[in-house]
């Protein structure tokens, strides 16, 4: 047997097919399950993903990628913050926080009687 290869059934599917299913289902957001069978099987292709994203090979990549370009003038290193991404919590817009609740004012004070007839009648 030559030195380097495994044993057994060769794949069916190529490491070059699975990665593209994998950019596939990144670059659309889809289900794993939704990828179409041209790329392979899903399964295969989540676990190469999960693997890779494991092991720091996607890490890897990038970087690798990022020195090229910035290497090439490719990349301009400014920074924009754009303010329709921040989004304030609930309570940062004046709701109500805990403990600061009022106790509600009853209708009528109790130190103010009413005078009806027969609260006059008592009163006399």
């Amino acid at each position: 047997m030559p030195k380097g290869k495994k044993p057994g059934r060769p794949p069916t599917w190529t490491r070059r097919q699975l990665i593209d299913g994998i950019r596939f289902q990144v670059r659309t957001g889809i289900p794993w399950r939704d990828i179409p069978t041209e790329y392979g099987p899903w399964g295969r292709m989540y676990d190469l993903f999960r693997r890779w994203q494991r092991n720091g090979t996607w890490h890897r990549i990038f970087t690798a990628l990022q020195a090229r370009a910035d290497a090439k003038d490719l990349i301009t290193w400014d920074i924009n913050v754009d303010s329709t991404v921040c989004r304030a919590h609930q309570h940062a817009a004046g709701a109500r926080k805990k403990g600061s609740c009022r106790r509600s004012r009853p209708a009528a004070s109790p130190s103010s009687r009413t005078t009806t007839g027969s609260g006059a009648r008592a009163a006399a």
